[in-house]
């Protein structure tokens, strides 16, 4: 039988005791003295009834005296040779009233073997307590083979499918398993055969691990929980040892649910990258769930969701069927999942009863489910800080602009010519904003927000899944207007124009390497996948072909650049009475923009007399300002910035 947690505490108490009896029974330590010495001092200085005889040492008390205020002790070696002589001398000296002390053998056994045997003896104990608790094939490394999975149930999620809205196609393919598991007999009735797997796909925060955990409160059986990376650790084996132990452990409690979260982790292609041998601690975690999934020995009753955003990446045998047989995409939600998903998170606060989440909705395309309960969370925290009773709209539309392009800074103070800048550069966007085909254009401020001088916004329509060759241009030819602005103003550039230039140049890429849209280049992708973990980029074309690619990204670009001056030069007039109006308001909307375009003036009191009438108002608390000040138009963050 292998020694329990009482070995530790036996090791303790072992070397207490012998701590202890170290301590007392040490070689006598004080003034070593001579035989002529002691018999000297033997007389007047010697207790008489103090000396003691031990095996390899006389000692005595030495009585106080004008040499030594308190008590000494004095101590006469002895060796081998002449302690037999000594000893009868010391008899001599003291009348025979010396006495012997014996040292008991067992002690000296101690002193001499007792840290061998304790470090025996703690060598035992680690040893017996790795092997109780190695995992399979882990051996003396303790625990490291077990698996770290969690086991849930309902009552520690606290999610259930009434908490998952806006993927509801989702939901049903996952809700099959869920029945499948309640009630087996109804699927096997007509020989069907459940699926073994299911793989989560979506894109980050679309709410694969919130569907996940909604499974666990659905489903009444046991629900193993696992990230990818918890597998993998610095000793070779021990991530297809977890593999083994949980599958095991799943297969003993089966029926039940196994979830891998972030699959990615460990089911890449294998064979990929410089990682061509068969010792590669990630590909043998691999192996053991390919093996376990669908091996010789069926895994009945145990059905394994895993999630992940890279689905390209994952070995082929993985994703075959019989292994994850099925494929559930969870997407970005369209108008109706982003109302429901932003219904759901709503419980949680205290809104207004005058709060539109419909409009919210509108304005946050392409947004994701944890984007909309960042801003239900940025809304609450907005009107707790001003001390409101209630959530309201202009604290959901001030999360939502935060959320996706950062806190406004609005006591940043600029110099007047930064400030001529940048209102140049926006009401460069805003024009051709409204002059082209792109999406309608909705707020334009120089107002600093984020990492941005300032922004023009766009509202789009709907939720766009692809781009038209003609939005593309239209997109490219705005974010040149900026840059072109601000050079016929100033007569300089600027660094303002940076993002500009990045959002051009990657559209433009796109628009040659991936979606054919170049004449020259035809119906072809030449962009590298990215499904490959090569550390050399991977290119498949010709030099002729590469510059090729050059060419037609530049002349994009060019002609971009140049349709865009030639209107901006052609509606100058129109640039002027918008930059003019940003620098006395600093935030126009669309209205603003359309009457200042078809040359009518705004009737909006300024910012200078904005802050005149609050100063006046503060000097006359009793007084009521005949005019108030415009609530600040609205800012959908669905629309794409072009930062100053």
């Amino acid at each position: 039988m292998l020694p329990g947690r009482g070995v530790f505490g036996l090791v303790s108490v072992a070397i207490l005791c012998m701590l202890l009896y170290m301590m007392f029974n040490a070689p006598a330590r004080g003034e070593r003295v001579t035989l002529d010495q002691f018999a000297s001092m033997f007389e007047s200085q010697i207790d008489k009834d103090s000396v003691v005889i031990k095996d390899a040492v006389v000692t005595a008390r030495r009585l106080p005296g004008p040499d030594s205020p308190t008590a000494t002790t004095v101590m006469i070696p002895l060796n081998t040779r002449a302690g037999s002589v000594v000893t009868e001398r010391i008899m001599e000296i003291t009348g025979n009233r010396a006495t012997f002390q014996q040292t008991s053998p067992w002690g000296q056994f101690l002193v001499v073997f007792g840290p061998l045997i304790l470090l025996v003896l703690l060598i035992w104990f680690l040893v017996s307590r790795g092997l109780k608790s190695a995992g399979a094939g882990a051996g003396m490394l303790g625990s490291f083979g077990k698996s770290r999975h969690r086991t849930m149930n309902k009552e520690m999620t606290g999610v259930t499918f009434a908490d998952v809205a806006g993927i509801e196609e989702a939901k049903e393919e996952v809700g099959e398993i869920i029945e499948f598991l309640k009630n087996p007999k109804k699927f096997t009735k007509l020989g069907g055969r459940i699926p073994r797997g299911v793989l989560l796909v979506g894109d980050p925060g679309c709410g694969k691990t919130l569907l996940a955990k909604a499974i666990s409160g659905e489903a009444d059986v046991p629900f193993f929980s696992i990230s990818g990376s918890d597998f993998v650790e610095m000793f070779v084996g021990v991530g297809a040892s977890r593999v083994r132990d949980l599958f095991k452990q799943a297969k003993d409690s089966a029926p039940c649910i196994i979830f891998l979260d972030e699959i990615d982790a460990v089911g890449r292609r294998r064979g990929s990258g410089f990682n061509h041998g068969g010792s590669d601690e990630r590909e043998q975690t691999l192996n053991a769930i390919l093996v376990e999934m669908d091996g010789f020995a069926p895994a009945d009753g145990v059905i394994v969701i895993a999630a992940t955003n890279r689905s390209d990446v994952l070995d082929p045998a993985l994703v075959r069927p019989g292994r994850f047989d099925r494929q559930v995409t969870v997407p970005l939600p369209d108008l109706k999942g982003r109302v429901e998903i932003l219904k759901v998170h709503a419980r949680k606060v205290k809104l207004s009863p005058h709060v539109d989440l419909e409009r919210i909705a509108r304005g946050t395309p392409m947004f994701s489910g944890a984007d909309l309960a960042a801003i239900i969370n940025e809304a609450a925290i907005a009107a707790t800080m001003l001390n409101k009773d209630h959530v309201e709209q202009d604290d959901l539309e001030e999360a939502r602009d935060k959320v996706k392009f950062g806190r406004s800074k609005k006591g940043r103070v600029r110099e007047k010519d930064e400030n001529r800048l940048v209102a140049y550069h926006e009401a460069g966007h805003a024009v051709l904003q409204r002059l082209l085909p792109a999406d309608p254009l909705h707020k334009v401020t120089i107002i600093p927000r984020g990492g941005s001088g300032g922004a023009t916004f766009s509202l789009p329509e709907k939720d766009r899944m692809g781009y038209s060759l003609k939005w593309l241009l239209a997109e490219m030819k705005i974010l040149c207007g900026g840059r072109i602005a601000e050079e016929k103003a100033m007569g300089d550039a600027s660094s303002g124009a940076s993002q500009d230039i990045m959002q051009v140049t990657s559209l433009a890429r796109a628009m040659v390497l991936q979606w054919g849209m170049s004449q020259r280049l035809g119906f072809v992708r030449y962009a590298p996948s990215d499904t490959k973990e090569m550390y050399v980029a991977e290119r498949d074309y010709s030099e002729d072909t590469a510059r090729l690619i050059d060419e037609e990204i530049r002349r994009v670009v060019d002609e971009s650049f140049a349709e865009a001056k030639r209107l901006l030069e052609e509606h100058w007039d129109k640039v002027i009475a918008v930059a003019e109006a940003l620098l006395k308001y600093e935030t126009l909307n669309s209205d603003d923009v359309e009457r200042l375009m078809a040359g009518q003036m705004l009737t909006k009191p300024s910012v200078s007399e904005l802050l005149e009438r609050e100063a006046a108002r503060k000097r006359a608390p009793g007084d009521t300002p005949t005019l108030r000040a415009e609530p600040a138009p609205e800012l959908p963050p669905g629309a794409m910035p072009r930062p100053a």
